[in-house]
Formats: structure tokens, C-alpha cells, sequence
């Protein structure tokens, strides 16, 4: 086993995968991992499926000590809940507009922002600082923006680049499912190399222009960070993306949860 004591299990719950992050009694993130969101699994299911990656790891539950989630998924969340308190002897905090989050939340209706871009807004300042925009290229691609003056105050929501393309798949019936890569020209030649023109080339231009026009209303160039599974992929093929940090969102738990609970 590993000789640091684990503290805190945070979990960010997607339509498509859970992150997960353990950190340590001083604040590092000792361990990540993903797994795909299942809406039925159960609380002992979570359980043994957090066991065993946390046994890959070298940890066991009985060091974990406190949690904190954010999720778009209820009835994952309420399963997840369940199997911290069952198996952690804990209650979790559950981030939501309702709570301190650190940094204010500049929207008409905050209750009506996902946790994860909340979870996201804070990341981005405590790590690059105001003004601040993050792209996370998940089931959705979203845009959240933090103010020069370091507050949330809204961004953009588009459709994922996996939704898109089985839309495209499945309502053109001569199309075919291509790779997510980008092909080497944008002119394609052929039929899957047009597709992945459309959609890696298309995607590349989207978060282009719109990182464009949110940097022309804020005033002021933002830092620009991406997470999310293709991003890596998309700062290679754009200009605009300052910084990739697929630890963005876990970071920001630890934040939330350390504003709540002190050193």
C-alpha cells in the first residue's frame, strides 16, 4: 500500500463517464481514473467499482475520509451518495449554485448551471486566473466563461462531437462511421475523409470562432483551457486553446470541498 494517507474521493458525474480523484492529506491529486456512466448501477456496484480502482492504485476505501461530487446525473448521484455513506462512514458534499463555490455565479438562474462547468469556473481561476474561458468537449461541448473580474457569468452549449457525428450516421443511410481524427486536408477525397473534415475540422472552426466572439464581448483576452476527451486533439489543430488540463474539473472539487472544510 502506499505509504500517503488518502483524504478525499471527488467524483464528477457526466452523461457519459465519472471522474474520479483521490487526494492526499496534503492536497495532491494521487489518483485519477474514468469509468462510463451507468444510470442503473447500484450503490454496492459503485462501491466495488471504486474498490478496485482504487486497489489498482494501491489505496483501499477505509483511507478515505470526506467526499465531495457534482453530477448531472440524479440518479447517479443519489446511488454515488449512498455508496459514500455506506462504504465511507461519510455524508458527501454535493456541489450546486446552492452552496459556496468560491467565486460568485453572475447568472440569472444559477440553479439552471451543471455542476460540472460551476466545478470547471473555479478550476479555471484559481489555476490561470481571470478572465478565463473552458471548452469541455464531452457528451456536450460547452463553453463557460469567467469574467476579468473573476465571476461565472454564462457561456455556450453545443452539441458533442460524438452526438453529432451518430446523428449524421444514423439519418444518412449511404454514411458510415469514420475514426475521430483529423485528415490531412480539409478538401476530403474520399467519403470518410470528408466526414472527419466535417466533423474534426468543423469542430476546430467552431471552438475558433466561438472563443472568438466570446473574447470580442468580453473585452479583454481570456486564457483559453480545454478538457475533456478530444482535447488534446483540438489544441493541436487550433490556435486559440492556451492550455489542456483533464485534471480541471477534479481540481475544482478539491477547491469547493477545501472552502468548506479548512485545512
Amino acid at each position: 500500500m502506499n505509504e500517503v494517507q488518502a483524504m478525499l474521493l471527488a467524483v464528477d458525474i457526466g452523461n457519459t463517464h465519472a471522474k474520479f480523484g483521490i487526494f492526499d492529506e496534503n492536497g495532491a491529486l494521487v489518483a485519477d481514473w474514468r469509468a462510463v456512466t451507468d444510470h442503473d448501477r447500484t450503490a454496492d456496484e459503485w462501491g466495488v467499482l471504486v474498490e478496485r480502482f482504487l486497489a489498482l492504485r494501491g489505496y483501499r476505501l477505509a483511507e478515505l475520509r470526506h467526499c465531495i461530487i457534482s453530477s448531472v446525473v440524479p440518479p447517479a448521484t443519489a446511488a454515488v451518495s449512498e455508496m459514500v455513506r455506506r462504504y465511507l462512514h461519510t455524508e458527501p458534499l454535493i456541489v450546486s449554485a446552492e452552496i459556496d463555490i468560491g467565486i460568485p455565479v453572475q447568472v440569472p438562474n444559477p440553479a439552471e448551471v451543471g455542476a460540472d462547468r460551476l466545478v470547471n469556473a473555479v478550476a479555471a481561476v484559481k489555476r490561470y486566473g481571470a478572465p478565463a474561458i473552458v471548452i469541455d468537449l464531452g457528451t456536450a461541448t460547452t463553453f463557460d466563461v469567467v469574467s476579468p473580474e473573476g465571476a461565472y457569468i454564462g457561456g455556450v452549449i453545443a452539441p458533442g462531437l460524438q452526438l453529432s457525428a451518430s446523428a449524421l450516421f444514423s439519418r444518412a443511410a449511404r454514411l458510415f462511421k469514420v475514426d475521430f481524427v483529423f485528415p490531412p486536408r480539409v478538401i476530403g477525397n474520399t467519403s470518410a475523409t470528408a466526414m472527419q473534415s466535417g466533423l474534426m475540422w468543423g469542430y476546430a472552426s467552431l471552438i475558433e470562432g466561438i472563443v472568438a466572439r466570446i473574447t470580442a464581448e468580453l473585452g479583454a483576452q481570456p486564457t483559453v483551457i480545454a478538457t475533456g476527451g478530444l482535447a488534446e486533439a483540438m489544441a493541436e489543430h487550433t490556435a486559440c486553446i492556451t492550455v489542456v488540463d483533464q485534471a480541471l474539473t477534479v481540481d475544482g472539487l478539491y477547491e469547493i470541498w477545501k472552502r468548506h472544510h479548512g485545512s
